[in-house]
């Protein structure tokens, strides 16, 4: 089952970068039916989050479908792509599985904005949902046409670079962006500026992946490579 059309990895400096991710409509589509579904039983997430946001929600990934059919395989490109910050990252005394720890949508109102911040775990994405805005229009509008730098409405990384200076890299967002996934270390910052002039949201999926380390886990975990070996 292909649930990822097109790939790109982009390097910040190395060994490490992030990853583009195309989702298959049909992958794009259980995400909204996930979404209605938290809809139906709200479980708030703001107090746990960055984002000045209006309303966030906890998301629940039923028998575990997104993370073993797409963040799966995020995970070995990633890995296979970056080996060395993998590698380098957290050192355990044995090997461990992966599994989401934290999964929520975010409605962002136009004004709202998530500043600058960094996710817990390994890796960290956020998939764009929806779009009603376009960036083209955002960075014409006065505050942003008549500045040197417009943000208006962009997603963007910040990392050092080799001489140890902060750069930038933005995603300017418009209907095309919607459902692409950016997949990066968690300890990457990034930032979300506000929009403006549009009633309609702004819909974003995000989560973390950790280490499964859970006693429960492990057991399984143990067993099954000592019956694969």
């Amino acid at each position: 089952m292909e649930t990822i059309q097109n790939l790109r990895a982009n390097t910040i400096t190395e060994p490490c970068g992030w990853l583009e991710i195309d989702l298959e409509n049909f992958v794009l589509e259980k995400l909204k039916n996930y979404i209605e579904e938290a809809k139906q039983n709200p479980v708030n997430m703001n107090k746990s989050l960055a984002g000045n946001i209006s309303k966030s929600l906890s998301l629940e990934d039923k028998n575990n479908w997104f993370f073993q059919n797409v963040l799966g395989v995020a995970i070995d490109r990633f890995k296979e792509i970056f080996p060395e910050h993998t590698n380098t990252e957290i050192m355990l005394s044995e090997d461990a599985p992966y599994c989401l720890a934290n999964f929520w949508v975010n409605f962002q109102k136009q004004h709202e904005f998530n500043p600058i911040h960094n996710h817990g775990g390994l890796w960290s994405f956020v998939i764009w949902v929806k779009i009603p805005t376009d960036w083209r229009e955002q960075h014409a509008i006065p505050m942003s046409g008549n500045s040197n730098c417009p943000k208006a409405s962009d997603f963007e990384f910040l990392h050092s670079t080799m001489m140890g200076k902060i750069s930038y890299t933005r995603f300017g967002l418009d209907k095309e962006s919607e459902g692409r996934m950016l997949f990066f270390p968690a300890k990457l910052d990034h930032q979300v500026y506000p929009f403006y002039n549009c009633d309609e949201e702004r819909i974003s999926i995000s989560g973390n992946i950790v280490f499964d380390i859970s006693d429960k886990t492990m057991r399984e975990y143990r067993y099954e490579n000592r019956r694969r070996y």
